[in-house]
């Protein structure tokens, strides 16, 4: 649906509401294997996906589909424990709808991170992507129809999408951290199918290192509201055509359980200093 700034002022006021004076500077939208920082946010409150006017549920597996608020590390954050995707059957615009939102509660940043498959045959299954840029050249975007003027202009500049300020500081605290931190570009399939090695091979010409089936729209609005964005990637498998076996929803689930706290220690260090 093409949603209008009044759905967003809906969703935004039955939240205020909620958190009365309390103000989330951060929206965290975590994938696969860190979704339990929403469970050790302090003093919180969480709100179903379900209770928020105009919003949806999210289905994919692992994912609770709630906003949990409060503090992590002595910062004010909005924590999505469950994003939802293009392959539930929802347009782009419904996939970002928590972004403006968020925008709308007083977020300036974004920080997500995603499970996805390693394009770069010189890494390894395990390894922590910052992710730098991002392609999406499948279908519509989120920003498709009616401008809505009050989150941000008609064509949008994407240059820096993924905010280098943010992206020195994920730097710097991996090298604090001992943690190995690749860097390269993310670019996104609709799925809910793997892409096929075909597919692999275009995403590796085209300057991809890892693919995956979400993310992108989410990045792409928060652009567009002028959010500053730190995105990382958990390379849970290597992509199809790489290694000669089948890939399965367990095996990304497994390898984010293996990297919770490698990659939740990162996350968190750079969010103490956003």
């Amino acid at each position: 649906m093409d949603y209008t700034f009044a759905h967003y002022q809906e969703s935004a006021a039955y939240l205020r509401a909620r958190l009365g004076e309390f103000v989330p500077k951060t929206l965290m939208i975590l994938g696969s294997g860190l979704g339990y920082l929403g469970d050790v946010v302090e003093s919180p409150i969480a709100v179903p996906y379900e209770d928020i006017p105009h919003f949806r549920p999210s289905t994919a597996p692992g994912h609770r589909g709630r906003l949990v608020f409060g503090a992590l590390r002595g910062k004010p954050v909005a924590v999505m424990q469950g994003r939802m995707h293009h392959y539930e059957g929802y347009s782009f615009e419904e996939t970002a709808y928590a972004v403006r939102v968020a925008r709308l509660l007083g977020a300036e940043n974004l920080v997500v991170t995603n499970a996805a498959g390693s394009v770069n045959t010189a890494w390894q299954a395990g390894d922590l992507m910052l992710i730098t840029d991002q392609i999406k050249i499948f279908m519509d975007s989120p920003l498709r129809g009616p401008n809505l003027e009050q989150f941000g202009p008609r064509f949008p500049d994407s240059s820096h999408l993924y905010t280098p300020r943010l992206q020195a500081l994920a730097r710097r605290k991996a090298k604090e951290l001992g943690v190995s931190l690749r860097e390269g570009v993310y670019m996104y399939f609709p799925g809910p199918q793997y892409e096929t090695p075909a597919e692999v091979r275009l995403a590796r010409t085209l300057g991809a290192d890892a693919v995956g089936m979400s993310t992108a729209p989410e990045v792409t609005v928060a652009g567009h509201a002028g959010m500053n964005v730190l995105g990382l990637t958990l390379l849970s498998n290597m992509a199809a055509g790489i290694l000669d076996q089948p890939l399965s929803e367990a095996e990304v689930l497994e390898a984010a359980q293996r990297a919770k706290g490698p990659f939740s220690e990162l996350v968190l260090a750079c969010l103490e200093e956003m």
